[in-house]
């Protein structure tokens, strides 16, 4: 029964030839790694090429990107594990007030300054459904801030931004524990933040 042809001994290619095909995908390999890989994955572009397509730009913005995941993740670490080279803290006891605020006054306020890449996280102690009206104000530059929550066993957050001067509004608490803001600076300069809070919380952390 005929199938098909065997081919012959000359027409499969040689040990030179893959050879010599090896070395040439290899070179491919490295070419593209240099000037699409990296520039396009990483934002390193040690030929120029990647500048020229634009992929150096789109390595840089994923980096960013990843930048930002690393430091929301951070943050959320930091609640359970602060870190004490970066963060002063400072406890403020306060008696809880009415929700209303009526009065117009804030009760606590506190002034800071964080220097390029630097974070910092501010945390209020508070039962479930509590109340605490807020306002911060960037001088100098714009934040990233994710406001969050955390208790033993539970996390939420409740709203992040990136580039952003200021905010305010009424933080209410899903359940009993810590919760507050966590900012990030990634301008190139200092920026200074002055955050103000009235409400029900028991204690203020810095």
């Amino acid at each position: 029964m005929y199938n098909s042809d065997t081919p012959l001994q000359t027409e499969l290619p040689s040990s030179k030839q893959l050879m010599k095909s090896t070395v040439l995908a290899v070179i491919a390999a490295i070419v593209l790694l240099f000037t699409v890989v990296l520039p396009a994955e990483y934002g390193i572009d040690p030929t120029g090429i990647g500048k020229l397509l634009r992929l150096t730009e789109m390595g840089q913005v994923k980096q960013q990107l990843a930048e930002e995941a690393a430091a929301d993740a951070a943050g959320s670490l930091a609640i359970e594990t602060p870190d004490t080279d970066n963060v002063t803290e400072q406890t403020m006891d306060t008696t809880p007030t009415d929700t209303t605020f009526a009065d117009g006054q804030w009760r606590d306020e506190i002034p800071f300054t964080l220097t390029p890449g630097e974070g910092i996280e501010i945390k209020m102690k508070m039962d479930s459904g509590d109340k605490a009206k807020y306002s911060w104000v960037v001088t100098g530059g714009e934040v990233n801030f994710d406001t969050h929550g955390d208790a033993f066993g539970k996390a939420i957050s409740y709203e992040k931004g990136r580039g952003v001067a200021s905010d305010e509004g009424v933080l209410e608490a899903a359940f009993t524990g810590n919760h507050g803001w966590f900012w990030r600076n990634r301008g190139q300069s200092d920026v200074q933040i002055v955050l103000r809070t009235s409400g029900e919380y028991s204690s203020i952390k810095k």
